[in-house]
């Protein structure tokens, strides 16, 4: 959809995609992997989970603000009908693709699961050949963790976010009634239970237990009706614009605070008559968040969690492929003699554990410093570092407590890693350090190179499992020099980053040179193509929204240069506009891993300029945020990422072209059929 306003927050001219709207897209792009016929059936139902949790987030997170964009927008006698419309367009394309998500449900997983003789119960009586063994989990697991609630003019309760919640209905007589509210504790036991009897397996929803043991509850009482229910309440986090050397203990107040904010989503059992609804939204007071009809099950998120025990089910595995490089060898002493590019998942992430293992207890490390963004919970880096700093060496680790969700963790391993010693450094409040990056200094004495390891992707060996990333370890002595520079300005920076001025020769650091430097990139193929020269450009993000940078696509594009996107998740950019994106395509990827690299590739005549990093094009990251990316100078590995990015470009079988009004256009065609996620690994296979 393509939406024209004349409101200045949201102004969409008829060339830019509305951001929350291109979202969308992107996870109507997820759920249709829950109904390719080439995806096994398990992997069917966590794409139904991956949507179900992205439209939680997405009701957390972006929903808030529309809502205050419209609130603000109306105090200011502005016209805020540009909001509404939005609010009513998302809530329009969500109902449809909840409607599409029931169906694949219905009619696809559930026959689906029955031939593999699983019989999950959805929207069905329990069947009377188990309930025994459902009785007798309801008296020695269930119960203990149900809290009942009478819905009252008095009642004083408040419903968590994201929580779920059976309304009861108890008749009192033919024209009363009394309203019980009843918590579904999916956190505290699993949200499904599994009863094996001969070769088939029931698996129930906890929801459907307790509906069960209701009659236990509410003896000798009329139960008319159960409906559940849940609230989505905002997620986000008001800090002040300043500095504060105690914003961990900050953050961990606004974390408490955080599900107890306001509510942005009433999502309730389509069946709740009216009267019961309004009971609900007058006694928990949500009259401005969005009344949303669903169906019986909430948080369909926990569908990745089904106890499924078929391998067969499954991706077959597809075992990372070794790093080529000596194994007994350090690999510092490896990096010294020649850049490493690592690919994972495809790709053992072993070489970054070794990485800071190995910094950690070598003789002549004298100085590591490193950002964390999302620590992993049980992180064996961050470990690595606190060995580090008990042994000995000076260790700085930046921690961003701002990493949405993962506030609490980070501020967990922010404390340990202190304890031990370990220079902690946090960003200002009005400023994400999302970089991934570290530095290994070594003794002068030493015949070694200061080492450095620059991705893509958070440096979380969990992550790494799934999400598709890039991390390249150098001794390039001048990107070093940029490298160290950046990490000066992680520890002195205060209040007013503007005021630092860096010079930065070979990285593109967000908030300094990072725009401007793509700019003139964009600027030089240009030039080139308006000589005869060969230009293109050749771009892969998570996310592209900033203005300006899809204002210099256009302008190349208009000039001739050919442009190739591969972007997963928002693009505000239009492709196929006569005149203005004619010359510009655009990608979408999404197989069993999450494309998470970033790369750029420029032309430059022949002689191509590649940049990876941390930093999506969206305002968040051009402006609020310190990013790095960085060049690509080894010849081989330039080519082994050139190799990459063509594989993907040809994927013809996982790839989708987005279309002038958002559609999700399959990209297939009669070349060689090509599944990009495959073929890297097969890539990489041989040349290891």
């Amino acid at each position: 959809m393509i939406l024209e306003t004349k409101t200045k927050e949201v102004s969409m001219k008829p060339d830019f995609f509305d951001r929350d709207i291109s979202w969308l897209s992107f996870n109507q792009r997820v759920l249709l992997e829950a109904e390719a016929n080439d995806v096994p059936l398990f992997e069917k139902i966590k794409f139904l989970s991956i949507y179900s949790s992205n439209l939680d987030e997405f009701y957390r997170v972006r929903i808030p603000s529309l809502m205050a964009l419209k609130k603000i927008s109306k105090n200011k006698k502005e016209n805020s009908f540009a909001y509404q419309h939005i609010l009513d367009k998302i809530q329009h394309i969500v109902d449809d693709q909840q409607r599409v998500f029931g169906t694949i449900m219905t009619q696809k997983i559930l026959p689906a699961l029955e031939k593999e003789k699983y019989h999950l119960l959805y929207n069905e009586p329990i069947p009377e050949n188990i309930h025994n063994e459902i009785t007798h989990y309801f008296f020695k697991e269930v119960l203990a963790f149900l809290q009942i609630v009478e819905i009252t003019k008095e009642t004083d309760f408040f419903p968590e976010n994201n929580k779920l919640y059976k309304l009861v209905v108890v008749e009192e007589n033919t024209d009363t009634h009394q309203l019980f509210l009843l918590n579904i504790p999916s956190d505290d036991l699993p949200r499904f239970f599994a009863v094996k009897k001969g070769a088939k397996t029931y698996i129930l929803f906890l929801d459907d237990i307790i509906k069960f043991g209701l009659k236990f509850i509410f003896k000798d009482q009329k139960l008319p009706a159960d409906y559940n229910f849940k609230i989505t309440r905002d997620a986000a986090l008001e800090l002040d614009d300043e500095y504060d050397e105690a914003i961990a203990e900050k953050m961990e107040k606004k974390i408490a605070k955080r599900d107890y904010s306001f509510a942005t989503r009433f999502l309730f059992d389509y069946r709740m008559p009216p009267p019961f609804l309004q009971s609900l939204i007058d006694t928990f007071k949500l009259k401005d968040a969005t009344i949303v009809l669903g169906g019986s099950y909430h948080n369909l998120k926990d569908l990745a969690s089904l106890p499924l025990k078929k391998q067969s089910l499954s991706y077959t595995e597809m075992v990372p492929v070794s790093l080529d490089a000596p194994v007994a060898k350090s690999i510092f002493d490896t990096v010294a003699e020649k850049d490493l590019m690592l690919h994972v998942p495809y790709q053992s992430y072993d070489s970054v554990l070794r990485f800071f293992n190995e910094a950690s207890i070598h003789p002549n490390a004298e100085e590591i410093y490193v950002t964390l963004y999302r620590v992993a919970s049980d992180s064996r880096i961050a470990n690595a570092l606190i060995s580090a700093a008990r042994n000995g060496k000076k260790v700085t680790v930046v921690v961003e407590l701002k990493a949405r969700f993962d506030e609490a963790n980070n501020i967990k391993w922010s404390k340990q890693l202190k304890k031990a010693g370990v220079k902690i450094v946090h960003s200002i409040p009005s400023l994400k350090v999302h970089a991934k990056i570290a530095l290994v200094k070594f003794k002068k004495q030493s015949k070694l190179p200061s080492i450095g390891l620059l991705a893509t992707g958070n440096l979380n060996e969990n992550t790494a499992r799934f999400y598709t990333d890039h991390i390249l370890m150098t001794a390039h002595k001048e990107m070093l020099k940029d490298l160290e520079k950046t990490f000066l300005l992680l520890a002195t920076i205060k209040k007013n980053p503007k005021r630092y001025k860096m010079d930065f020769k070979h990285l593109l650091v967000a908030k300094f040179n990072l725009r401007e430097k793509f700019i003139k990139l964009i600027d030089n193929e240009i030039q080139n193509k308006r000589k005869g020269l060969a230009a293109g450009i050749t771009i892969k993000l998570n996310n592209l929204e900033e203005k300006s940078l899809i204002e210099k696509l256009y302008e190349a594009s208009n000039a001739g240069v050919k442009i190739q996107l591969i972007v997963r998740g928002i693009c505000c950019l239009v492709p196929g506009i006569p005149g203005r994106s004619e010359n510009i395509t655009v990608r979408r990827i999404v197989d069993r891993y999450l494309e998470h690299g970033r790369i750029f590739v420029f032309e430059n005549n022949g002689n191509p300029l590649l940049f990876m990093g941390s930093a999506d094009w969206m305002n968040r990251n051009i402006y609020h945020r310190i990013e790095v990316c960085f060049p690509l100078y080894d010849p081989i590995l330039k080519e082994e990422m050139l190799d990459i990015l063509k594989i993907q470009l040809d994927d013809n079988i996982k790839a989708s072209l987005l279309g002038a009004s958002l559609e999700n256009i399959p990209g297939k065609n009669e070349k060689e059929p090509t599944r990009s996620q495959e073929k890297i690994h097969e890539y990489l296979k041989r040349k290891s």
